[in-house]
């Protein structure tokens, strides 16, 4: 089993040596990295502040993780985790914060993530990959148990039966010296189907790259039902041809969409390097937002408000031309009395030692921009509640000109227990 080395958000790694306050990699570890990093700097990619490299006196070269957690898959088998710095808590174990990064992805529109079910999974044994990996095998398993689907596949061949319809330019090219011959094409109903072959390349994939013993096992038992089926040559048209053929095969949705992750690299961002076998990455500003907005919307009272996520109703500057939109996280209005609330997540925490407490100027100046624009007498900074943070305190920031900035803390660990009291509020 390859080895997993575990860093945490703006934790960092060294190369070669035992440091305290820092991660030790080995020499080629470290190189492969860096080499993974630099190569991803230079294409336009939104996501690819995740590390950054910097140079100290007397330690050399330090890779730092920024706020980004998940996993780097290196082909020799070794695995890079980042975990969320909320880890760094006292009483918070490796099981507990790997099952809320489950939970966080769960929220996740248009993703797989909303099947994670890791009650069966023993996650502090797991790396992320691994984890994720159990999570397509499970889904897998559920295809296989009700029976692959199968479809008309279209060949082309010589026969020396006659069958479908002739294919005359290919009957003269190949059979002018075989009468005997018949260049056919005919549709032959089988289970060599995009949708298997992707699952089969897929397997084919895993297996060569988790280092759990039972993942492997399951996935050699689960590829005893792929005989009949081919590998996919081809992912991109493979994926093309579901959309176009078949939308209802909905048994498959989920499992399809963890093939185009593992296959193309298809999560928040795709990533490149010569000696990497796989990077799933996700920014925790996003994964915060996403589950802080979900678990709002499913507790709040309907028929009392309405809630908009990334609301796109305004922009800064109206003239000459609209510019400058202006997303706040979560608009909630009160159907009744029109009053509006904006909630914005910000993923940071913020200590009594730090100089307004941490809570950044251009914050400030987004919050304040909300209020007058939205009209919102009620606006809302949400971070994460942690050990430094100021949680028996209520923080709230006031202007001569009725702009008022609260700011609340959201238990992670018991989060519907802070949204609950957050929507008494409003």
């Amino acid at each position: 089993m390859g080895k997993t080395y575990q860093i945490i958000e703006y934790g960092s790694f060294v190369r070669g040596k035992s440091i305290k306050g820092y991660t030790c990699l080995p020499n080629d570890i470290f190189d492969t990295l860096e080499e993974f990093i630099l190569s991803n700097k230079n294409r336009d990619v939104e996501a690819l502040e995740f590390m950054n490299i910097s140079v100290k006196r007397g330690i050399g070269k330090i890779i730092t993780a920024k706020n980004y957690v998940g996993i780097i898959e290196i082909k020799d088998g070794i695995t890079i985790e980042i975990l969320p710095k909320i880890y760094s808590q006292k009483d918070v174990t490796e099981a507990k914060i790997k099952k809320l990064v489950m939970d966080m992805l769960k929220t996740l529109r248009k993703s797989p993530y909303k099947s994670l079910q890791v009650a069966n999974v023993s996650v502090d044994k797991m790396n992320i990959f691994e984890i994720f990996i159990r999570m397509f095998i499970n889904e897998v398993l559920l295809i296989v148990k009700k029976g692959l689907k199968s479809n008309y596949e279209t060949i082309e061949s010589n026969e020396r039966v006659f069958k479908g319809k002739m294919k005359f330019t290919q009957q003269i090219r190949y059979n002018y010296a075989h009468k005997e011959q018949c260049y056919v094409e005919y549709d032959e109903f089988n289970t060599n189907c995009p949708e298997n072959k992707l699952l089969k390349s897929t397997l084919l994939y895993l297996y060569k790259n988790t280092c759990s013993l039972k993942n492997k096992n399951d996935i050699k038992m689960l590829l005893n039902s792929f005989l009949e089926v081919d590998k996919s040559t081809n992912y991109e048209e493979d994926f093309n041809r579901i959309i176009a053929a078949d939308r209802n095969k909905k048994d498959y949705t989920t499992a399809l969409l963890w093939s185009k992750i593992f296959l193309m690299g298809k999560s928040f961002t795709s990533f490149s390097g010569s000696k990497i076998a796989f990077a799933l990455l996700f920014p925790m500003e996003k994964l915060f937002e996403s589950y802080v907005a979900e678990i709002l919307r499913k507790n709040l009272n309907k028929s009392l408000y309405s809630i908009s996520i990334q609301d796109k109703t305004y922009h800064l500057f109206d003239k000459p031309n609209k510019k400058f939109l202006l997303k706040p996280d979560i608009v909630v209005k009160n159907k009744k009395n029109n009053d509006i609330f904006i909630l914005d997540t910000k993923w940071k925490l913020l200590s009594n030692q730090k100089s307004n407490y941490g809570i950044s100027q251009s914050d400030m100046y987004q919050m304040y921009a909300y209020s007058k624009k939205y009209g919102a007498k009620n606006v809302i900074l949400l971070y994460p509640n942690a050990e430094n943070t100021i949680i028996n305190k209520t923080i709230e920031f006031e202007s001569n000109n009725g702009t008022s900035v609260k700011v609340k803390f959201i238990d992670l660990f018991n989060i519907k227990y802070s949204i609950n009291s957050l929507i008494s509020e409003l």
